[in-house]
């Protein structure tokens, strides 16, 4: 018997074994999330047969690497606070996090440094200017006056980035991928040709760096945090993965798979509250609106969105919309949580 068969064992003895799509034997659902296993699969799975012949969006190209990935790669994931996996369609295929990192390293200057370091260095306030916007920095710097940012836009995430501890790059970067990686539940690698690919093309973000750098928002060495800050994007992630990370965030920071604690349950929601304002480009405000959720985008093609206490959910499909966000996505997305009641604004009347 292999050591990775013992494991496996081992879980299922102590009740870690999740259940994937019709993979595993059907258990109940907790109660406190307030839906059956059987309404988690036929959400999933209505989910991807609605979407799944889908045609609309296409691939990021402003990264060559990205215009290459499969089109149709498409796999929806959703994980409960008490670690059930549910899944439906693709959950092999890995895409680069991209975008969807800037949530972790938030969460990790948050653990090393306090949440007041984030909103005082960075800010917290939708800029309602793109992603990329130089022109948001100039704004938040002379007419604002203060740091009038957030950690997932480019400026405020490469900033972010750049106030990681460690004593090396090598150190802060190894620190940085075990955080993901304790967020997934395995070790993650970097996709090297996605890391190359970006690294050749990222003059924009080069010039966004030392322009935060001019305006003291970074205080060092502003190169090795945009090329640290690239790295973290290239970052290789499945869809299960992604599910895990939302659904840690869902369990106030508690791997739900895992079982460990990686975050202090208090800094949680300061992280919810900046995914909520602007975790999907240009168009967070009309995600929530429709949602509830907050959530995360990146170009690589992937979405995950929070319900607290009851949900993380990640669905992965490359082609994009006008906004940057994946159109299968958004839709599974929307659908699965109103079929399980995720929206936390939604109360009933007593």
């Amino acid at each position: 018997m292999t050591r990775h068969t013992l494991a496996l064992l081992f879980a299922a003895l102590l009740g870690l074994m999740p259940a994937v799509g019709a993979v595993a034997a059907p258990q109940a659902a907790s109660g406190r999330v307030g839906f059956t296993e059987a309404e988690v699969n036929a959400a999933l799975q209505a989910a991807y047969a609605e979407y799944k012949d889908l045609q609309e969006g296409k691939n990021a190209d402003y990264i060559p690497a990205l215009a290459k990935v499969d089109p149709k790669i498409f796999g929806i994931a959703l994980v409960t606070p008490d670690g059930r996996v549910y899944a439906a369609g693709d959950i092999k295929s890995e895409v680069s996090i991209q975008s969807i990192s800037k949530v972790f390293t938030m969460a990790k200057v948050m653990e090393e440094q306090g949440p007041d370091t984030i909103e005082k260095t960075i800010g917290v306030d939708p800029t309602g200017m793109r992603f990329n916007s130089i022109v948001a920095v100039e704004w938040a710097q002379k007419l604002m006056g203060g740091p009038e940012l957030n950690p997932l836009v480019n400026p405020g995430a490469i900033t972010a980035t750049s106030m990681l501890k460690g004593a090396s790059r090598a150190e802060i970067w190894n620190r940085l991928l075990d955080f993901y990686s304790s967020f997934a539940g395995r070790p993650l690698s970097v996709n090297q040709e996605v890391f190359k690919s970006e690294s050749d093309t990222n003059q924009r973000n080069q010039a966004i760096g030392y322009l935060m750098y001019a305006y003291q928002y970074i205080k060092s060495e502003p190169m090795r945090a945009t090329d640290i800050y690239t790295e973290q994007c290239s970052v290789n992630v499945n869809v299960r993965d992604l599910a895990t990370m939302a659904g840690t965030l869902a369990n106030a920071g508690k791997n739900p798979v895992t079982g460990k604690q990686l975050m202090k349950p208090e800094h949680v929601s300061k992280v919810l509250a900046v995914m909520a304002i602007a975790g999907l480009y240009d168009d967070s405000g009309k995600w929530l609106y429709h949602t509830g959720l907050p959530g995360k985008s990146g170009v690589g093609g992937g979405i995950i969105a929070v319900s607290p206490g009851r949900f993380g959910i990640a669905v992965i499909s490359p082609p994009l919309d006008d906004a940057g966000n994946s159109v299968r996505a958004q839709r599974a997305i929307a659908d699965i949580s109103n079929a399980l009641g995720g929206n936390p604004y939604n109360a009933k009347p007593r």
